[in-house]
Formats: structure tokens, sequence, C-alpha cells
């Protein structure tokens, strides 16, 4: 199972080489062959002494229709059997199937039936094995599960529980199956091959983007169809690349059972069943193949309007969970990777006993492990290859750096052995010119331990740039109570040197945001002193939540709110960076103040798309700045602003200015008295339209003078907007060709408090 050319890959991608990874070469799950007159199971386990595969016509409500003993190979379990063999035992149609496994802590005994306890010796032995044949095991690597462990109609999860109350308790008839698929070839369109550095990434939900869109037909709200028909509106916006939280198979069925409660409901998606499925339940057509299909679909619609699609992927931990309680050693969830090979897919503690937990909701994966790694590394290539996802951003990555499996944590990205260099050695990152490859962009942080990693992360990776986000929030709503330097703003808008140019990355490595999924929306976050998660449905209530959300309400003044929103979204499409905004936030959505919607599958944290006035001029506002991001490359440069002339000169691209016009220099930038920068990029050597820009932000509570720079010569200095209260409405932004003079030279510029100013040079 060792993949012998693993070093090699390691070896090329420090050396820079790109090498393919092949898509599960050692061909787990389950496949017909080329004339589907066979079909092959395969299923991995260093540990198992038994495993059956168990074969069903239906996916829930009835006993197996055939078994099988698989035979071990090296820890790879496999069985051939003729479909003409399968279609006189009645499974002539859609093939579900699961495995039972037994192992050291449950040898297997002839005479046991489902239900029964023998063999039984312990729910966990001291080499970590929780073996129990009672549990059907869905398949790591099945293309799709027919459903979630808990449904609208079997909502008892204690089935797959292990521990002396639920050990016996067969889960077979109600168990997800994995599903057989016949393959297809079905295209997903011309993937873009843009550069990372010319992106702005739009997160979204897939449910969430369209179940409260009137515009769309009813039953396609919510889906993977759905989504695809917002491809084109998310185009003319300005968007060129869509982040989508977790698409693989996760447990939300029962997320609407009761509407009024959020009890168990996970809304987000991030506890996943099953890395290759896509998620049925987004899924126009839930028949088996019909979620491949449309999310296909979806793909091809956004590639057609030349958006990257970006999914959210969760390889930290996994839906089992971990121990039902602190101090119960046997109680945990066995539905599939830990029925199969406990200490392979899972860090454990040093006794082998519990999860070691990094995650703050059950146990890492062992993402140190090598087979654990083939199955990201596998995953990772279907879903690019297969289903054409373009990137991926991953969650709590700093756990995919481990350097060990059991009773440890410690993130190393010098182990060329962790999963971080592999996926980059396997799967090369796409060039900083743009073309093949994929993004690669990682929330570099954990729980514990020196999980918190931002600019930590190894060659290859992009990351979420959470120094980014805080130093803006802190310097927009904390003045007076924080420290903020204008040198620490400067660092992050000129794109953050300090955390990526020491390792040879470059400013597009950041991906700047102000808000996520997680936390306040960008209204909310000028609009709200604190959380409020504890409301009625549909804003809650909610649990958890960041206690320190550096949000400022701006004392109740709605247009105060509004600017600071149109600051925040500013600063970010004027920072070197890729930026990324949260759907919803281009037109000041609202969750009234609830910072952790993550249980609520409700109309108020779907995307309205109902707008007010004010809600359409931000958005016109939004969608500006956005086309002035893409139509100035000096916006969005490859290398920090510097660069080397012919005699080996370097020449300043970027210059930073005191609002008095003078050359900010290191007293100024130091000085945490100072709350107010300006600074001009040259865009003449970025082959920009504009030869120069100049942004001035005023984070003091008034009016600060802005004395402004040479424009160039023969060049005066025209405004394309002023983030200010005197110049809101629909046109705040100047199209091009209709900015305002301002001045030349020296001219004198009064900008509001808190306000950011954007000129051209021409």
């Amino acid at each position: 199972m060792q993949r012998t050319i693993l070093a090699a890959l390691l070896t090329g991608a420090l050396l820079g080489a790109p090498a393919w990874a092949a898509i599960n070469p050692n061909k787990l799950g389950a496949a017909y062959d080329a004339t589907k007159a066979n079909v092959t199971f395969k299923v991995y386990s260093s540990k198992a002494t038994r495993i059956e595969l168990y074969l069903y016509s239906t996916a829930t409500g009835s006993a197996e229709k055939a078994k099988y003993v698989m035979t071990n190979s090296g820890g790879i379990w496999s069985v051939t059997i003729p479909t003409s063999t399968l279609s006189g035992q009645g499974l002539g149609g859609t093939l579900y199937y699961g495995y039972r496994a037994w192992g050291p802590n449950w040898p297997y005994n002839a005479s046991w039936t489902k239900g029964s306890s023998l063999g039984f010796i312990s729910d966990v032995d001291a080499a970590g094995n929780r073996f129990n044949p009672n549990k059907l095991l869905s398949d790591p690597y099945a293309l799709e599960l027919s459903h979630d462990p808990t449904t609208a109609t079997m909502t008892n999860g204690s089935i797959y529980a292990s521990g002396a109350t639920y050990r016996n308790i067969d889960s077979g008839s109600s168990a997800p199956k994995g599903i057989v698929l016949a393959g297809d070839t079905q295209a997903t369109g011309t993937k873009p091959t843009r550069a990372l550095k010319d992106d702005v990434v739009y997160e979204a939900h897939v449910r969430g983007l369209t179940m409260n869109d009137t515009s769309i037909t009813a039953a396609y709200r919510g889906t993977y169809k759905g989504a695809g028909l917002k491809a084109a509106a998310l185009a003319a916006l300005g968007v060129t690349a869509i982040e989508f939280l977790p698409v693989q198979e996760t447990q939300n069925d029962t997320n609407d059972n009761d509407p009024s409660s959020t009890s168990g409901d996970n809304y987000w998606g991030y506890m996943t069943l099953n890395y290759f499925a896509p998620d049925r339940r987004y899924a126009y057509d839930k028949t088996p193949g019909g979620p491949t299909r449309e999310f296909k679909e979806m793909v091809k619609a956004f590639h057609d309007n030349g958006i990257k699609v970006l999914v959210d992927v969760v390889y930290n931990h996994t839906g089992e969970g971990g121990a039902w309680s602190p101090t119960d050693k046997t109680t945990y969830n066995i539905t599939s990777f830990r029925g199969l090979d406990n200490p392979t897919y899972y860090s454990l503690t040093a006794d082998f006993q519990n999860s070691w937990d990094n995650t703050g909701v059950g146990g890492n994966y062992n993402t140190r492990n090598t087979i654990a790694q083939n199955l990201i590394v596998d995953s990772l290539a279907y879903w690019r290859d297969k289903l054409g996802v373009d990137g991926y951003r991953f969650d709590l990555a700093s756990v995919l750096g481990n350097s060990c499996q059991h009773g440890c944590f410690n993130f190393d990205k010098m182990d060329a052995g962790n999963a971080l260099n592999r996926i980059v050695a396997e799967l090369p990152p796409r060039p900083a010119t743009g073309g093949s490859g994929v993004d690669l962009i990682a929330e570099p942080w954990a729980i514990g331990g020196n999980s918190y990693q931002v600019g930590g992360f190894p060659s290859g990776w992009a990351e979420w740039n959470g120094a980014y986000r805080d130093v803006v929030r802190q310097a927009q709503n904390k003045l007076g109570s924080v420290a903020i330097t204008t040198g620490q703003m400067a660092t992050r808008f000129a794109g953050s040197s300090d955390l990526y140019g020491d390792d040879g990355r470059k400013p597009w490595h950041s991906v700047n945001f102000i808000t996520a999924h997680d936390g306040f929306t960008l209204k909310d976050l000028y609009s709200c002193n604190s959380k409020n998660n504890n409301q009625v449905w549909p804003y809650g209530p909610s649990d958890g939540g960041e206690d320190n959300n550096n949000s400022w309400d701006q004392g109740g003044i709605a247009a105060d709110q509004r600017k600071a929103a149109r600051n925040g979204m500013a600063l970010m499409m004027l920072s070197a960076g890729v930026p990324m905004i949260v759907g919803g936030d281009e037109a000041l959505r609202s969750m009234n103040c609830n910072n952790n919607p993550y249980n609520l599958d409700s109309s108020a944290n779907w995307l309205n798309w109902s707008r007010t006035t004010d809600q359409n001029n931000f958005q016109s506002f939004s969608k500006a700045m956005i086309a002035f991001r893409k139509a100035h490359p000096a916006l969005r440069p490859a290398n920090f602003y510097s660069s080397v002339d012919n005699n080996g000169n370097v020449m300043e691209q970027l210059r930073w200015f005191k609002p008095d016009g003078g050359v900010a220099d290191a007293t100024y930038f130091n000085d945490a008295n100072n709350h107010a920068i300006a600074w001009r990029i040259d865009g003449s050597e970025f082959g920009d339209t504009a030869s120069a820009i100049y942004v001035a932000h005023n984070a003091w509570s008034a009016q600060v003078n802005f004395t402004l720079p040479w424009p160039g010569a023969g060049k005066s200095w025209y405004r394309v907007t002023d983030t200010c209260g005197w110049a809101e409405g629909a046109s705040q932004v100047q199209a091009p060709g209709s900015e305002a003079l301002v001045g030349g030279e020296n001219t004198a510029y009064g900008l509001c408090g808190r306000g950011t100013l954007l000129l051209i040079a021409k």
C-alpha cells in the first residue's frame, strides 16, 4: 500500500518539479470493469482479521441480499463478483453496499449473527482497535453515499455507537451504504487558468446561495443546479472564484425535521462522512448518480462564466466525531473509518484509548499516516480531475502539518512527510502567472499546541490571513483601546511581507478577508458591539462563537455603519493579496449579531436577494470596487512592491506618506498615536492604465487634511471614490472617464473621520 514514488514526489516538490497524482492507484472503492461484466470491491485495513461485503438492493429498511468474504493482500481486502451472479441474487439494479469487520478486540466467531456479542473481547484494545461487526461500515472510497446516518425517518443515532449499552445494536438496515456508480463522461467545461493573484473569492453555501432566490424555479433552490444558475450574476458582480462551504457528504438530512429547533442541526457541513461523495442533500436529482452529475453540471456553469470553483475540505477530523463524553473510553460512533482501522485513520492518545483533539469537535484525522494521506490525496485528485474543481480551502489546516501520529501534536512545515508537503508534491499548485494546477488555501490554525501558524505554512500554500483581518478590524473599531500603528496597517495593505516574504512566498499567498462564514457578517461587524447568539429562530439560537470580535456599532449611527462597511470593502480591494468576501456582504447582509450560525438552516441564514435601497447602493459600491481592482494590475502584484532595474538598483513601486505629504518613516510608522496613512503606487511598471494610484485612509474620528503627492509629469489627481457619507449613493465609485478632478501635487484634501479616499493620476 506504500506508494513507492512518494519519496521521489516529495523530492521533486522541494526542487520545484511538478508531479501529478494519479487518482487512487490502488483502485480502492467499488467499480465495474470496462464491460460491466464484473464489479470489484476493495477496502483497506491493516488490523482487520476478517471483512465481509454486504450487498443491498435498497438503501434502507431491508436486509442484505448477499454477502461475500473478502481476501486480504497487504492490507487491501478485495472481492470481484460477476454482474450475472448479482442479477441472480436480486441485485440487478442500483447496487448498495457496506462492510462488516472483525479484528483483535472482536475476533470472528462462526456462530456470530447480527446483533450478537459472540467473539467480543473489548470495545477498544491496547492497540486502539475498535472493530464491531454489528456496525455496517460505509466505504471511505465510495463515490456516493445513499443517505446520512440519521434521517427524518430514522433519528436514532445511538445505533452506531459502541459501549456496553449500544455495541450489540445492529445498524445494517439503517446505515448509509456506498453506491456503485457506472461512471460517465460528462464535461465540466474549460477550467479557468487565471493566476490566483487576479482572483476575487466569494465564499458561499450551496444551499444558502439560492434558497431565498425567487428568480429560480422553486424545486432548484438550494441545490447544485440552482447554484449553477447564479453563475452569470456572480460573474456580473465581478467574482472570479466561488468558494463553497463543504460539499462532501455530511450529516444534514435531519436539519429541517423541526424548522423551529436547531437541536443537532449542522448547516455549514464541517463533519465529513465521506471525502469522495457530493452531498446528496444539495442535489435536485437525488437518484443514484444524480448528485455527481448535478455537481458537474454546476461546475460547468461556473466555468462557462469564467469562474473557478473552490471547495472547502475538512481533513482534520471526520463526521464520526469523538468520545461521547470526556471520561468514557468505550462509547464512540462507528460508521466507517473507526470500524475499519482506527489507529490508521485517527490520531490517538499515547495509550491508544482516546482521540487526540486539536479540532474541538472530536479527534484529529491521522494526517501523518501514509495510508490516511493516500485517502486525502486520492480524494483531492478525484474532485480535481473527475468533478472539475479548481482548488481547495482546507479547514483547520494546521492539523495537516502534524509531524507525529499518536500521543502528540506538532506542526512542522519542514517535515517532508506531512500531509501539507505531500499535497503540494502530488497536486502541484497553480503557477504564479496562472496555468494548470490547483489553488491551495489553508485556514492556518487549529486548537492548542503550536497550531496557530499564520505565515508559517510551507511553499505552495496560500493562507487565510487572520492577521490582516485583525489589524483592519482593530484599526477601524478599536481606536483608543487597541494600539495599532500605521506601520502595522501598511504591512497588511502591502501584502504582509513579514508573513510571506521570509520564505519565498508572495503577496498573493495572503488571502485578505475581514469576515468569513465563521463570525460576524460585514454589516454586523460594524453594527454589533457583541454577539447575540441566543435568539429565537430563524436568527438563533446558536451556541459557541468568538467573544472577542473587534467589532463596534459605530455609536449606533446607521450612516456611519454603512461608511465603515464601505471602508472594509474598499481596503480589501485596494490591498495586495487575494480578497475574499462572504456571500451577501456585497449587499450588507445581516445575521442580527449572531456570529456562529453553523446550525441555522434557516431563511435568515440563506442569502436574501430582495434588496433595500441601502443594500442596492452598497452592492453598486462593491461591484465598482471589484471592477477597479480588476482593471488595475498595480493592485495585484506578483511580487512585493519593489523591483530591480538593469543596474541592480531597487526601484520602489509603492511609497508611504504622512497626511502632511511627507514620506512616512519608521518613527511615524511605529508611533501608535498616528492613525492616518496614505500610499502611492507607481502603475507604470505594471502596465496599468493609471500611471499612479493614491489611497488615503483616515482611522481618526475627525477629519484629516491630506496633502497630495506628485501625480506624475503632466498629470493631475482624479477622485474615483471617497467613502465618506457626503458621497453615498448608487454612483459613489466613479466609472472610468467620469472621475472628478481634484488637483495636482500639494493639493489639500479633507478626508472625513474614518474615511478612505481613492485617486488616480491622469
